[in-house]
């Protein structure tokens, strides 16, 4: 039985002490003011930053994998992609993520085009779609629909929903409180890098 992500006695630079479960197809949106550490704890989680405590995936824990095959299981996906390519076919050399394109409204991108050529947005949906074509156990979102507009919001929603409910392991950060409640997130508060509440 898949037990989800576990995260015990995390602690950063910025992060006090989290700790924090996030079960299969119980979704948790990290909610608080910009600067409140919700991208520092996911980047912790990830191993990104500098960190001590335990986090396990389905029962294994960190410490025991290699760094690649961890962010092979656990995808994070900040809120402004880094890109190492010039060109969207630069990225797509991986798993298929035609469909997933698709259902985010990227069909109209092509290979040969230019990553800054896209907008801000599309870059956004992209990048969530490279991360869902990696197949990963569990997901790290920070405000992935951010920079949308109400359509291309809607589409991120319509392709997450089936996936919580299949059993996703996800942490979103959110300012949107509506949309915490449309994906049926728990909320998790952080303030000045302690997390509020328990997950």
């Amino acid at each position: 039985m898949k037990t989800g992500l576990e995260i015990r006695h995390l602690t950063s630079a910025i992060i006090d002490v989290a700790d924090i479960a996030v079960r299969p197809g119980a979704p948790v949106a990290l909610v608080g003011r910009s600067g409140s550490g919700k991208s520092s704890l996911m980047r912790a989680i990830v191993d990104l930053d500098r960190n001590e405590g335990e986090v396990m995936l389905h029962g294994v824990s960190r410490s025991g994998m290699s760094a690649p095959l961890w962010r092979q299981a656990i995808v994070y996906v900040p809120a402004e992609p880094g890109w190492w390519g010039e060109r969207v076919g630069d990225h797509l050399t991986g798993p298929d993520s035609a469909e997933t394109r698709s259902a985010l409204g990227l069909d109209h991108i092509q290979p040969d085009q230019s990553i800054d050529r896209l907008s801000t947005g599309e870059r956004q949906r992209l990048a969530l779609a490279l991360a869902l074509a990696r197949q990963p156990q569990a997901l790290l979102l920070d405000e992935p629909t951010a920079a949308l507009d109400e359509t291309s919001r809607d589409m991120v929603e319509t392709l997450l929903d089936p996936m919580i409910a299949a059993g996703l392991v996800l942490m979103m950060a959110t300012h949107d409180p509506e949309q915490a409640r449309r994906l049926g997130l728990q909320r998790l508060e952080i303030d000045g890098g302690r997390v509020r509440g328990e997950a």
